[in-house]
């Protein structure tokens, strides 16, 4: 991962969506002492689903990869080849070789469709099913106005044992958090690279200068994390009085052993670190596997740079297809190895798409009309195109989808009731969807 701070072209940089990422004990986004609000249901892992979305943040050129249009004006349909796949039928781009091999693992809804091209209010959308209302387009940030699919499904479901119901890496897109549903539903964010070799999580480990014994001292314990109650009430928009509670549970994550495992990449042997792809992608992906594997309900990867408006072909075919292709594939053939693909739905998305007309510095700008997100596992049937779009990947020519209705389908498939009326912190009801409808095409 770059040191540089990385622009979109709103000029909005990428530490402006990451939270507070200082080193140490509990110094991540609302650290351990913010996270661990749920309470566990009983439920088995071996066959409870689990949620993974992959959000390529910038906006993924569909029409690029999942949907290219060969037959189409030169200024349309770009440099890149179809190829066949492993399902007749079925055609994606030549620079993702090992995804075409997978594609009976996974279904295109290539008919995706919603009505903002901006950064932002889209991201939101997508990360929540819910657009933001007037309040984003007068300046405001849209940030605490619907919450995350993860932390839905980690309040509504609850934890499995000691690991976090909900893990955003690396860092979080500040839409993927609670918003009104509050310190309970917060993730824990992996603010540190995977793919670095010096990687390890700083609120997983005690400070320097606290030994065996005050570590077992939990009151000592406890009392290190009080220089972050500044940051954490914050978070928590001032619910300050809940802090010590999540405080106890940082303690019984940091002294889980399990939890340690789970959350140290390095036990992975050196060959299934290489199939994923030694980049933050391909180590991201693999940490997802790990924290399912383990337990964690939910885990959302924030992956940036893909907001390709000028030298867009250069750039997708010697950088960003190559890690997708390999980390995306990897990940739906370890799943499906360990038998986890069908309790594991998977996402795949921009907040958009981009333009089917090429601009004038050989990319394509922002384009919400029609793009194609991928899906998975979880009950999902692999191998199907869902919708279509018209001959030049502009608009939906049959079977329209949004936000709101993927939402329905991941909270319907993870086993939350799509259009269950959820309660903010001062007791106000909101519908969780308001007119999604379940996908049943793909299920």
């Amino acid at each position: 991962m770059s040191s540089t701070p990385l622009s979109f072209c709103d000029g909005m940089r990428r530490r402006d969506f990451l939270r507070v990422g200082s080193a140490g004990l509990l110094g991540m986004n609302l650290s351990l002492a913010g996270l661990l609000g749920s309470r566990a249901h009983g439920a088995n892992p071996s066959v409870d689903p689990s949620f993974i979305y992959l959000f390529l943040q910038g906006g993924l050129s569909t029409i690029d990869t999942f949907d290219l249009k060969p037959e189409a004006p030169s200024s349309v349909r770009g440099i890149f080849n179809p190829i066949r796949t492993k399902v007749p039928g079925i055609h994606i781009c030549e620079h993702l070789p090992l995804l075409a091999g997978q594609t009976d693992k996974f279904s295109l809804i290539r008919s995706f469709t919603h009505n903002d091209a901006g950064h932002g209010a889209a991201d939101h959308h997508m990360l929540t099913g819910y657009h933001p209302n007037a309040a984003f387009n007068a300046g405001l940030s849209p940030n605490n106005q619907h919450p995350s699919f993860g932390s839905v499904i980690g309040q509504r479901l609850g934890a499995r044992g000691a690991v976090p119901p909900y893990v955003c890496l690396p860092g979080m897109h500040p839409s993927a958090s609670a918003a009104y549903l509050g310190p309970s539903a917060v993730p824990f964010v992996i603010e540190t690279d995977p793919n670095s070799p010096a990687f390890e999580i700083p609120d997983m480990q005690p400070p320097l200068n606290v030994d065996a014994e005050r570590i077992a001292d939990r009151r000592a314990l406890l009392a290190r994390v009080d220089r972050f109650q500044q940051a954490a009430e914050l978070q928590v928009n001032g619910a300050a009085s809940e802090r010590r509670v999540f405080a106890e549970r940082a303690v019984s994550l940091m002294t889980s052993k399990e939890a340690k495992d789970a959350f140290d990449i390095h036990r992975e042997a050196p060959k299934t670190r290489d199939a994923y792809g030694r980049t933050t992608l391909g180590q991201s992906c693999l940490m997802a596997r790990r924290l399912v594997e383990a337990g964690v309900r939910c885990v959302t990867i924030n992956h940036q740079n893909w907001d390709t408006h000028s030298n867009g072909f250069a750039t997708l075919k010697d950088d960003l297809l190559p890690k997708l292709d390999l980390a995306l594939s990897a990940l739906l053939s370890d799943l499906a190895a360990r038998g986890m693909l069908r309790s594991t739905v998977v996402v795949v998305t921009g907040e958009f798409g981009r333009t089917p007309k090429i601009n004038k510095d050989a990319g394509r700008d922002h384009w919400s009309r029609c793009f194609t997100v991928a899906v998975a596992g979880g009950g999902i049937q692999g191998g199907r195109v869902i919708g279509k779009s018209d001959e030049q990947a502009s608009d939906p020519a049959e079977a329209p989808f949004g936000p709101e209705d993927l939402a329905a389908t991941v909270y319907h498939l993870m086993g939350v009731p799509p259009h269950e009326e959820m309660r903010t912190q001062e007791g106000r009801p909101v519908m969780l969807t308001n007119s999604g409808r379940v996908i049943r095409d793909l299920l």
